[in-house]
């Protein structure tokens, strides 16, 4: 009788470490990951509050005529955004500003061409007039195009035969977001920020966020 009952608490004994060890197993296949991956995904989320607040301050000083191109004024938005790494050239992150606007017969007739697609050939086309960018531009280009940087002059002015007249300048799917009409401007900052820190295991490929403004 007795050997059958050390037999039971044995048995019992073997019972529970097994389920200690399934336990275990579960937890380092499952729960860990999981966790790691509600860090992952509340870090980037705070990221995106904040890429979302820096790409609005920035899109609302850039409409209400600060002048990104003068390194002090790029400067206050390297600040504003110094916790995602945004610096002026390089960094995590990166801020594109632009103006935009519709180019009708009287905005072609004013640089000296026909109201017209063969003499103006951005006519009756939504083009940036205006391109600045501050932070590491390798992240990620402008979801609407890039004008040929050879038509940027220092202060980001695009010319008027530029965007009167060549195809890069074109503001592509940005009329079908909010249609303009002659006379008409858009001030949009666009920003992005790469997170290649919260990428721990290194399958993720593109962390990061997003974000855009208009005024």
């Amino acid at each position: 009788m007795r050997k059958d009952v050390c037999k039971e608490k044995r048995r019992k004994t073997g019972e529970r470490g097994s389920a200690m060890v399934e336990f275990t197993l579960a937890a380092g296949l499952f729960l860990v990951p999981l966790l790691l991956g509600t860090i992952i995904i509340g870090q980037n989320l705070i990221r995106e509050i904040e890429t979302t607040q820096v790409c609005r301050d920035a899109s609302h000083m850039y409409a209400y005529g600060v002048d990104f191109s003068v390194p002090s004024n790029q400067q206050i938005l390297v600040n504003i955004g110094q916790g995602l790494n945004l610096q002026v050239s390089g960094g995590n992150a990166v801020v594109i500003l632009s103006t935009v606007t519709y180019i009708d017969g009287t905005a072609c007739q004013a640089g000296g061409y026909q109201p017209n697609s063969s003499s103006c050939a951005n006519y009756d086309q939504t083009v940036f007039m205006r391109r600045i960018v501050i932070g590491n531009s390798s992240i990620r280009q402008s979801a609407f195009g890039t004008p040929n940087p050879s038509l940027i002059d220092s202060s980001g002015n695009i010319s008027q035969a530029g965007y009167l007249n060549d195809t890069s300048t074109r503001a592509v799917g940005f009329s079908n977001l909010i249609p303009l009409s002659a006379g008409q401007y858009a001030y949009m900052g666009e920003m992005f920020l790469s997170s290649p820190d919260l990428d721990w295991w290194g399958f993720l490929g593109s962390t990061g966020t997003s974000a855009r403004s208009i005024f």
